[in-house]
């Protein structure tokens, strides 16, 4: 008997990345020594002060429902650290703990449209926000930004806007191409958003992880008749290496708030109550907190600044320099041209078979050609990595010539 499966989930796809990520668990368990180059998150531990504030937590018997929104603490400390971070006027009415930045975009999205809303997307985009946008049944609609290197621009984003357009997501820094929209930009096209009554929903998952000269930038600075129309979304995950924690949160208006808080009752509840005990007091602790973030981005500018260099001396690689993030996205179209691929999830295969390099075909991101390699790995294995990409392709192509 084959399951009825709904047609909302019928509409998904299942998570690529995590299909890349199995791929690499199957390897290792065959006693393959993998690099795997595909996981999407911080190999740092969690700073010690949040643990022993986690621990803190539990000996206070913080072990108990919150409310829906959030505890009290949480959501105050969400707003006092973007006034004390951004000079950013947030209230603790427009603040939201989510479970994780993925369940803060769910609530966003699934409270705002529905069947005959159209959503932009810009490419590449992170592999979840088409499907719960398929979810929700209302219709992707895709900007192509290979013209502008993947930055969005607000003369991109206007082209693209019909009379059915309701929301623009926008992920920045971003997940998989690690560029950043200029702080000018994203003021432009929020604002152009905004004129035409168009919501607009701000991933800021990698928001700490932007690389000097770019600029760190939250639309939660943005004036209230702008802000209106926007929605941030929030994660502990990447900033202080807290993936498995599950805590994030939206910022929006109060009225799109109570909708994000009526869904969430209804779901997951609220985030564990001693992990937001403990998010609460490190965002009180910000100068702590800010010097962990500092001493991760610092590992993860040397291990950009060396990686994307010797990404490029590959025959047939292209990478721009990514200006945040801690991503990869490399071009691999030189390969498939007349070459053995058909398709960039060939190439991937190719690299994980042959040499046990484990990457994310970039046709998951909506750009075929292309490969997400994550930096967020050890110097070790990066060199690695780059040692077996070049003896691998050199090697094909000294055959290829012969």
């Amino acid at each position: 008997m084959t399951f009825p499966v709904s047609e909302n989930t019928a509409r998904m796809q299942t998570s690529s990345t995590f299909k890349a990520m199995q791929a690499a668990a199957n390897l290792r368990e065959q006693g393959f020594d993998v690099i795997d180059l595909t996981v999407g998150e911080p190999d740092f531990p969690t700073p010690r002060f949040i643990k022993d504030l986690a621990i803190e937590g539990l000996e206070k018997n913080i072990t108990k429902y919150t409310a829906a929104a959030g505890m009290k603490p949480f959501i105050e400390a969400v707003a006092h650290f973007y006034k004390a971070q951004f000079d950013a006027d947030v209230s603790p009415q427009q603040v939201a703990a989510a479970c994780g930045g993925k369940q803060a975009l769910f609530n966003a999205i699934c409270t705002l449209v529905g069947h005959g809303d159209e959503v932009l997307i810009p490419k590449p985009f992170w592999v979840t926000f088409p499907e719960i946008v398929n979810f929700t049944g209302a219709k992707n609609v895709f900007i192509e930004t290979e013209e502008t290197d993947f930055i969005l621009t607000a003369e991109q984003v206007e082209a693209t806007i019909t009379g059915k357009t309701k929301l623009l997501i926008i992920n920045s820094p971003s997940n998989p191409s690690g560029r950043v929209v200029p702080a000018s930009e994203m003021r432009k096209i929020i604002e152009l958003c905004a004129r035409r009554e168009i919501y607009v929903i701000t991933d800021e998952c990698y928001l700490y992880f932007v690389y000097p000269p770019a600029e760190v930038f939250t639309a939660a600075v943005l004036p209230p008749d702008i802000r209106k129309y926007v929605c941030v979304a929030g994660s502990f995950s990447k900033t202080y290496a807290m993936t498995g924690w599950r805590i994030g949160y939206t910022i929006a208006t109060e009225e799109w708030t109570k909708e994000i808080i009526k869904l969430q009752s209804h779901s997951a509840t609220h985030p564990t109550s001693f992990v937001q005990y403990a998010c609460a007091r490190a965002m009180e602790r910000r100068e702590e907190s800010m010097a962990a973030v500092a001493e991760m981005l610092a590992e993860y500018k040397r291990r950009r600044d060396w990686f994307i260099p010797a990404l490029n001396e590959i025959e047939g690689i292209k990478c721009p320099m990514p200006e945040g993030a801690f991503y990869a996205f490399i071009d691999v179209r030189e390969k498939i041209d007349g070459g053995k691929f058909k398709v960039s999830q060939d190439v991937a295969d190719y690299l994980l078979n042959e040499i046990q390099v484990v990457t994310t075909d970039g046709a998951a991101f909506g750009a075929e050609g292309f490969l997400r390699l994550s930096y967020a790995t050890s110097m070790e294995n990066l060199e690695k990595a780059v040692e077996r990409l070049k003896k691998l392709f050199n090697t094909a192509s000294q055959q290829t010539a012969n």
